[in-house]
């Protein structure tokens, strides 16, 4: 199972979208090397206020440009970066990766998924809808979230857009990705 990266991103500042860059720089057990959200505890404001001394499990956000494919029919123009993703995938489905499961970018970097992102009423914010249309139902009428998943990096590196992905899933019995 291999995947590319189609873009990555990041930015200073608590902003809802992020930056398109020509690489990035993973720090392990921080993030984003220049990211609001680096950090070895929690970044994100809404879980700081709460325990800002809970470990960061949210250090990078991936997303697959798949997504977009799906959104653009249903009226949404939605590019990479827009919601806040750190890496934008192509060619694999994250969503459906197990919890544990490590993600090789690059000849580098090493991150581990830790789980969904759960969309946050941003989405709204940002284009009215948008948040109905990144959650859906499966069949036995599950939620199923689409906005992303979540990593820590195990291993720090530069990534870059094009680098290949390769995809390590984790041993024994799999765990679906709950939101964190």
């Amino acid at each position: 199972m291999h995947g590319e990266v189609a873009a990555v991103h990041r930015s200073a500042s608590h902003s809802f979208g992020k930056f398109a860059e020509d690489a990035v720089t993973l720090v392990a057990g921080l993030g984003v090397a220049g990211d609001a959200h680096a950090g070895s505890t929690v970044q994100h404001r809404s879980r700081v206020r709460r325990d800002p001394s809970a470990p960061n499990l949210r250090q990078v956000h991936l997303l697959q440009i798949e997504l977009f494919d799906e959104l653009l029919p249903k009226g949404f123009a939605v590019w990479p970066g827009e919601l806040g993703e750190n890496v934008t995938t192509r060619g694999l489905d994250l969503l459906a990766l197990p919890a544990g499961t490590r993600l090789r970018l690059g000849s580098q970097a090493t991150i581990e998924l830790t789980g969904l992102r759960n969309p946050c009423s941003q989405i709204d914010k940002f284009q009215p809808g948008l948040m109905a249309a990144v959650l859906d139902r499966d069949a036995q009428g599950r939620l199923v979230r689409k906005a992303g998943v979540m990593a820590v990096v195990l291993q720090g590196g530069e990534v870059r857009v094009g680098d290949p992905i390769a995809v390590d899933l984790p041993a024994g019995e799999h765990r679906a990705l709950e939101p964190v």
